[in-house]
């Protein structure tokens, strides 16, 4: 998933390669139930970037990573029917029930200035425009109005940051720093 920013950031270098200490595989589905005879399986599209699911694409099933080759995909409802080279009937294909489907970052999209992958935000110390440093990214909650940014403070406690442009100013992952405003209320104590 993605985090947008309307203000121009400075942008990043990439050489393509995932960040230091960063995730080497992200998730792009999960698999469930065989549909059909054919081989074809439901699949949950997790990725911001679906269209880049097509015949011929390497996905990775599993804890294992493996490699399999997308022989076909089309949507049906809210999820995507899909069939891999390795598999051609019902039985086969079974076995990757409820398995994750990745790909590696390092094959993810270039994103437009001021974009992030929120995965390239956990972690980030996050200091207020008064220069008061007040923890790191912990996690991020995905709502449907936008997402909330769970900042774990120095003491153990939790700030929530709502991820909008009066509250977030600025993200530099160059120097791992989430600059934000303060609005009333954000900080339990104040």
């Amino acid at each position: 998933m993605t985090s947008r920013r309307k203000k121009a950031q400075k942008k990043q270098p990439s050489s393509g390669s995932p960040n230091a200490g960063g995730p080497e595989f992200l998730v792009v589905g999960k698999l469930h139930k065989p549909h059909g005879v054919h081989g074809e399986m439901r699949m949950s599209v997790w990725t911001d970037f679906p269209e880049r699911i097509v015949p011929g694409v390497e996905l990775l099933v599993g804890r294992e990573h493996r490699p399999l080759i997308v022989r076909s995909v089309r949507w049906h409802h809210q999820d995507m029917l899909i069939a891999f080279e390795e598999y051609s009937d019902r039985e086969g294909v079974g076995e990757l029930r409820n398995q994750l489907l990745y790909v590696r970052t390092a094959d993810r999209p270039e994103l437009a200035e001021g974009e992030f992958y929120l995965h390239q935000l956990l972690g980030l110390r996050v200091v207020s425009d008064e220069g008061e440093a007040l923890g790191r990214v912990e996690k991020i909650l995905e709502t449907g109005a936008n997402n909330v940014f769970i900042v774990r403070s120095p003491d153990g406690g939790e700030v929530l940051l709502p991820d909008i442009e009066s509250v977030v100013l600025s993200i530099d992952l160059t120097a791992g720093e989430m600059r934000v405003h303060l609005l009333p209320g954000l900080l339990p104590d104040r």
